[in-house]
């Protein structure tokens, strides 16, 4: 019989055990923590926002709803939500806590002081009671998880009936010509920006990496359906690069 200890997973191109990753992804966001806004913005072209514009505008937060950003970093997607929804509540909650102490630097958090809260937590393990949240979404975080698939049923657990689950995260293209250059891109540009803006080459090569290891676009439906989600759905963004998956606790 195999103990769980000895179960591994990937961390980019590297085959380690699974008590190990989290520790290393934290390590990860502890170094790119202070550049982390500006590297989404290099490496996307700016893209990343558009990408975050359309997850509200499916999404389409109303007032006094509360959201559970898991992997919520910096609280750009919070804010985003706060912003649409007018007046709710949203629960930054990330692994790292220096991604949360850059989320309340930002001027945002000063305004929305009274409608935030700042947990570190585990997506595994979320320190929150059952039917605690109308709203929760992960943003580009996912595949960082030692196992997606518990975090999705996490998810589940601590949404209200009729809550729903938002995705946001890099997918595979669809074209493997386009797949190709953009493979060509990720693994020989991005690393380097990496190194100049943040001084961390190693850090934006594991994350470029762990885009090839994530399910693809229907795989990873799948997943939400397991975890019980009804109404699943997804949409490609720019081509397939990233998408949205989106499922209701029904």
């Amino acid at each position: 019989m195999t103990d769980s200890h000895d179960k591994t997973t990937h961390f980019g191109t590297q085959t380690i055990p699974e008590a190990d990753k989290a520790g290393r992804v934290r390590g990860v966001f502890n170094s790119v923590a202070s550049k982390y806004d500006v590297m989404n913005d290099v490496m996307s072209v700016g893209i990343h926002r558009i990408w975050k514009e359309a997850m509200m505008d499916w999404l389409a937060p109303r007032k006094g709803q509360t959201l559970l950003d898991v992997a919520g970093g910096t609280g750009d997607i919070a804010f985003r939500f706060l912003k649409r929804a007018g007046n709710g509540h949203a629960t930054v909650l990330d692994l790292t806590e220096p991604m949360l102490i850059e989320g309340r630097k930002r001027a945002e958090a000063d305004r929305l002081q009274d409608s935030l809260k700042w947990v570190v937590g585990d997506a595994m393990a979320l320190p929150f009671e059952d039917n605690t949240f109308d709203v929760y979404t992960i943003s580009f975080g996912i595949r960082n998880v030692t196992r997606p698939q518990e975090a999705l049923n996490e998810a589940f657990r601590v949404l209200k009936p009729g809550g729903r689950l938002m995705v946001l995260e890099f997918s595979q293209l669809p074209n493997a010509g386009l797949q190709k250059a953009y493979d060509l891109y990720s693994f020989n540009v991005i690393p380097q920006m990496g190194k100049m803006i943040t001084g961390d080459k190693d850090s934006y090569q594991y994350l470029v990496e762990s885009i090839r290891n994530f399910p693809d676009q229907e795989t990873f439906l799948g997943m939400l359906r397991q975890a019980g989600f009804g109404n699943a759905k997804f949409r490609n963004l720019s081509l397939g690069i990233a998408a949205l998956h989106s499922g209701w606790k029904i």
